[in-house]
């Protein structure tokens, strides 16, 4: 069995009230593949801004990028793939776009996300003085809804509803 094939069953065994009285199996699906990596981007960027880049900004030389920054960049790249291969295979199975279209409109889609993360940062961080960590998973909270509407409308438009 593929692995898209046993993370969906695992998925499908937790589908059941209230959930099933909720919302559809393949926002259930989403719900949950979103959230892990969600979970996984938190964890990673924890992980990055206090071990990894021990808090330090990057200086390129030519522009300083702040550690909050530069986390934020270096989780985006591990969890652009994760994001895209879970929304594929798992939320969104059957899309009749070809995969290339797909991850184009999934890097356009998480592009924007990436943005609003930015900017949500920024303001949180810089302009209102609180912490990164927690500041990135409110940041990620607002994205959520964005993204689920990019997918579903727009990356992944046309996949088969179950």
């Amino acid at each position: 069995m593929k692995p898209a094939q046993t993370i969906t069953r695992i998925i499908d065994f937790f589908y059941i009230k209230p959930f099933s009285m909720l919302m559809p199996r393949q926002t259930f699906r989403y719900a949950v593949c979103g959230g892990a990596n969600l979970v996984l981007n938190w964890v990673l960027y924890f992980v990055v801004f206090h071990f990894v880049l021990q808090k330090r900004n990057i200086d390129l030389g030519f522009y300083l990028i702040s550690s909050h920054i530069a986390t934020l960049c270096i989780v985006f790249v591990i969890t652009f793939f994760t994001g895209f291969w879970l929304n594929r295979k798992v939320a969104f199975p059957g899309s009749p776009l070809r995969s290339i279209n797909q991850l184009i409109r999934y890097g356009l889609s998480v592009a924007g996300s990436f943005v609003i993360s930015y900017v949500l940062m920024k303001i949180f961080v810089e302009g209102c003085g609180f912490y990164p960590t927690p500041s990135n998973i409110l940041t990620s909270m607002i994205c959520v809804v964005y993204s689920y509407l990019a997918s579903r409308f727009f990356t992944f438009r046309g996949a088969r509803k179950e």
